[in-house]
């Protein structure tokens, strides 16, 4: 194996999850600093709120894109699976601790979203889009729905693609998210006063 493509498979993959998307567009169309507003996240969802909802699905798409990209480049160096697989989590890392911000980033959500979408294209974005969109008619919250419909990928690795290696790889990429939302989701419950108002809101403005 070439060790210069796994080098520049796992370096990219980590720059290119360093990428601060919602910092920029924060400091662009808010002249502040997004982690020190709202919900103090460098995430799509406090963009949202925050500037403006186009602007918040831009850093969206870009953040899963982020995922997704290093995926592919990784998958174009032509490296080994094990390589493959770890740029994705690295990728994932990069956004939680971006070099560029003194490696204090987002949760990593959307951008692990982009990486198990590709691993298991193109089966995977369709399944997670429709759970998002059933768990967000229910909760009308969009970050506790999105985060529901994590639990599809590993049932979509051994059930379409017959790999448990990829389920294992799944949990453990979203179990790395999971982890930095838990001061976030106590936050929540503590705002709302009870369980049933986090996970199911009045309208899509409600928020805790």
């Amino acid at each position: 194996m070439n060790e210069l493509n796994i080098a520049i498979a796992l370096a990219s993959a980590y720059l290119l999850g360093s990428i601060p998307t919602a910092y920029i567009v924060g400091r662009i169309k808010k002249k502040t600093d997004i982690r020190k507003i709202g919900t103090r996240n460098m995430g799509a969802m406090n963009i949202f709120y925050e500037v403006g909802f186009w602007w918040g699905v831009i850093v969206l798409l870009v953040d899963i894109g982020k995922g997704a990209a290093a995926m592919a480049l990784s998958e174009t160096l032509g490296v080994n699976e094990i390589i493959y697989l770890l740029s994705g989590m690295v990728a994932v890392l990069g956004h939680s601790f971006p070099v560029f911000l003194g490696f204090k980033g987002g949760k990593g959500g959307a951008t692990a979203i982009g990486v198990l979408a590709y691993l298991m294209k193109p089966w995977a974005i369709f399944i997670d889009a429709g759970l998002f969109a059933i768990f967000f008619a229910i909760t009308r919250a969009a970050t506790i729905s999105y985060s529901l419909a994590f639990i599809c990928y590993p049932f979509i690795a051994v059930l379409m693609f017959d790999r448990w290696d990829w389920a294992v790889y799944s949990a453990v990429m979203v179990v790395i998210p999971l982890l930095r939302y838990i001061p976030r989701i106590k936050e929540m419950k503590d705002k709302a006063g009870n369980w049933r108002r986090v996970f199911q809101r009045k309208n899509v403005s409600e928020r805790f």
